[in-house]
This record gives C-alpha cells, sequence and structure tokens, in this order.
C-alpha cells in the first residue's frame, strides 16, 4: 500500500480515537439522562463518518502540504538574509491566513447582524456589511502586526513572557474605555484567529524560522507566534470600537 494511504488510515484511526469521548458523552446523555433515542441515527452516523474522514484529510493536508511549505519559505527567507521581505511576508501570511478563516467571518456576520439589532448601527445590509467588514479587516490587520512582532522577537532572541504580560495588561486597560458592545466581540476575535487555516502556517513560520537562525532554539524561540495572534486582536478590535 502507498506511504500516503497508510499515514490516511492511521490518521483516520487516530480521528476516530479522538472522536469517541464526544461520540459516548452525546450518547450517555442521550440515552440515559434524557431517555431519549437518538434523533436522525442514520444521519448522525453519516455525519459522524464524514466528520472523521474530513479531519483524516485536513490533518494529512498539513503534515503534506502547510507545514512544510511554512517551514521551507521561513528557511528561504532566512537564507537570503532579508529582514525587510521577511517581515513583508510574516504580515502578508497573518493579514492573508486571518481574512479567510471561517470562523473570523462567522463570528463577523453574527456581531452585525447584533450590532444592527441593538441599535449600533444601522439596520440595513450596508451598514452591516461594512461593519463586518471593518471588523475583519481590523483582526487580519493586527495578526499581520502580530506576525511582525514575533518575527522580530525571535530574530532578536527577546523572552516572550514581557511581550505577552504586556499586551494583557493593555488590553485590561484598553477594555476600561472601550465601549461594552464591543469587549465580547473583541475577546472572542483572540480565539478565532487561532484556527484551522492560520494555526498550522504561523506554527510552521516559527519553527522553521527558529530552526534556521543559529542559537536559536525551535521549542524556546519557533513557538509563541500564536499567543500573539491571539492577543493583538482583542487590543486591536477594542481600538476599532473606541474610534467607530
Amino acid at each position: 500500500m502507498h506511504p500516503i494511504a497508510l499515514q490516511f488510515l492511521k490518521l483516520l484511526k487516530d480521528a476516530f480515537r479522538d472522536l469517541l469521548p464526544i461520540i459516548l458523552v452525546i450518547a450517555f446523555f442521550q440515552l440515559a439522562v434524557l431517555q431519549q433515542p437518538l434523533p436522525n441515527f442514520f444521519q448522525l452516523l453519516i455525519g459522524t463518518a464524514l466528520v472523521m474522514v474530513g479531519l483524516a484529510f485536513f490533518v494529512l493536508g498539513l503534515e503534506l502540504g502547510l507545514f512544510p511549505l511554512g517551514e521551507n519559505m521561513a528557511y528561504a527567507f532566512a537564507r537570503k538574509g532579508s529582514v525587510f521581505w521577511l517581515m513583508v511576508f510574516a504580515f502578508a501570511l497573518g493579514f492573508g491566513t486571518t481574512v479567510a478563516e471561517p470562523a473570523l467571518i462567522a463570528v463577523a456576520n453574527e456581531a452585525a447582524k447584533v450590532a444592527a439589532t441593538g441599535g449600533v448601527i444601522e439596520r440595513d445590509d450596508n451598514a452591516m456589511n461594512a461593519y463586518a467588514t471593518g471588523l475583519r479587516y481590523t483582526v487580519a490587520f493586527s495578526v499581520g502586526f502580530a506576525l511582525v512582532l514575533g518575527v522580530w522577537r525571535i530574530l532578536k532572541g527577546w523572552p516572550i513572557h514581557w511581550f505577552i504580560i504586556g499586551g494583557y495588561i493593555l488590553v485590561v486597560i484598553m477594555t476600561v474605555f472601550a465601549p461594552q458592545s464591543i469587549i465580547g466581540i473583541a475577546y472572542d476575535s483572540g480565539g478565532v484567529t487561532t484556527s484551522t487555516i492560520t494555526v498550522p502556517l504561523v506554527t510552521a513560520l516559527g519553527v522553521g524560522l527558529a530552526t534556521s537562525i543559529k542559537g536559536r532554539n525551535p521549542m524556546i524561540d519557533g513557538f509563541g507566534l500564536i499567543a500573539f495572534a491571539s492577543l493583538t486582536p482583542m487590543i486591536f478590535v477594542m481600538l476599532y470600537g473606541i474610534l467607530l
């Protein structure tokens, strides 16, 4: 059997093992606590199988494509020795992957609907689209900025904890001044940026860059970019709310 096929079967087995606790919890509460049969049993069975296959294909795609791509580009930029183009690449990667993030699109659209219902913005399609688009691009810009900051930290070898502590102190301060209607959205924006598209490429960039620079430890310096990508959207979205 082809190695990729064997790898896929292993990932399919791992996906089943990971989903099994969720399946058992749902089945227990549905059958033992609620004492009701599972609704649309065969539809649920097919859906669960599709989720397992989808997870296996997703992880396989990461291992074959996205992780090697991010690491190879980090190596190439490090060998090229151009800090400017490395920073441009880091910003473009953070901005581009975040704009395309499905979770962010869903949250931005939902936030626009709620803002319109609550009277924060006009209740028409143009106003809601403008609000959702502004929110998405604000978050995307913040992640691009986060990657530039994170890459600069790796190049300089600065410890990450001072950045994170300082960033969350700024979040707490801004929470006092930001409109109440934007605070929850800002906090959620930090979570939705670290999803299916952004995480693999950002992690690969950090690890690849730390591996290719002499004197850097991939375990110590290569990770942490995701923390920046989670932190900066909260700051930028609250600033967006204050200015808006």
